[in-house]
């Protein structure tokens, strides 16, 4: 029986399973049982690819089949800084769970900005959780977050960028009614500061994520890296995913609501 391994975000964790990714992201969903519900986000890792931090001689050991010859569901190997220790190339798929066990794989591609925006709002997922506004490109954002000759930065780091509609150029009179987010007008306030200020790159606009993240607030996609590589996971489009993955994006609207 193979086994895979995941690194999961929502905690992060280093994880051996039997399952596969769509096996294993309804059952860090909702269980055997169906008794819990809880949103989960992670990669799956090319084993071959991920180098020296790994423990193979302890997942075979410890991954093995139940008695019955059910497949085990998650051995853990780690539960710490495991996003800046594996290697970016060993990164595949990403995966998008809802709470109610459906799930969305997401490949890797090249970065193409839809439009051009003045503007930018990220929610930083793993290590921190920190929701930033800012007028620095994805690239730009994750290369200036990550450089550790900063006294504020994090080795590595995983993130998305957030619809902005028409804030994402003009804060001051655009339109937000359709944003789902919580306390607009301090949003708005952020994004002018920004906007205003030459030197003023980026701002906090919530300190600590709380809940479970909002897919369809998604813009472009998922974003990786450090200050050397970024990688880009990008999120289907409205008509794509009521077309093809219709079931998951019904579950995921109904979060929030």
């Amino acid at each position: 029986m193979k086994r895979y391994l995941y690194l999961s975000i929502t905690p992060e964790a280093l994880i051996s399973s039997m399952l596969r990714p769509a096996e294993f992201g309804n059952y860090q969903a909702v269980g055997t049982k169906k008794r819990t519900r809880g949103q989960s986000i992670f990669f799956e890792i090319d084993v071959e690819k991920a180098g020296d931090y790994v423990p193979l001689e302890y997942i075979e050991k410890r991954c093995m089949p139940h008695k019955d010859g059910s497949p085990k569901r998650s051995v853990y190997l780690s539960i710490y800084r495991v996003l800046e220790t594996i290697p970016l190339p060993a990164l595949k798929n990403l995966y998008l769970t809802t709470d109610d066990g459906r799930v969305l794989s997401l490949s890797q591609a090249e970065f193409r900005p839809k439009s051009h925006s003045q503007l930018h709002l990220y929610q930083e997922l793993c290590p921190v959780t920190v929701r930033v506004a800012s007028d620095l490109g994805p690239k730009e954002f994750i290369k200036r977050v990550t450089d550790t000759s900063h006294h504020v930065a994090v080795p590595r780091l995983f993130f998305a960028d957030l619809q902005l509609a028409d804030l994402a150029n003009d804060p001051v009179n655009g339109l937000a009614e359709n944003l789902p987010y919580a306390n607009i007008p301090h949003l708005r306030d952020c994004l002018i500061d920004i906007h205003n200020k030459e030197n003023k790159l980026t701002k906090t606009v919530i300190r600590y994520m709380k809940g479970e993240f909002l897919y369809r607030t998604t813009n472009h996609g998922f974003f990786v890296g450090d200050k050397e590589t970024m990688i880009f996971y990008p999120f289907p489009s409205k008509e794509e995913l009521e077309e093809k993955h219709y079931a998951w994006w019904r579950s995921a609207q109904l979060l929030g609501f």
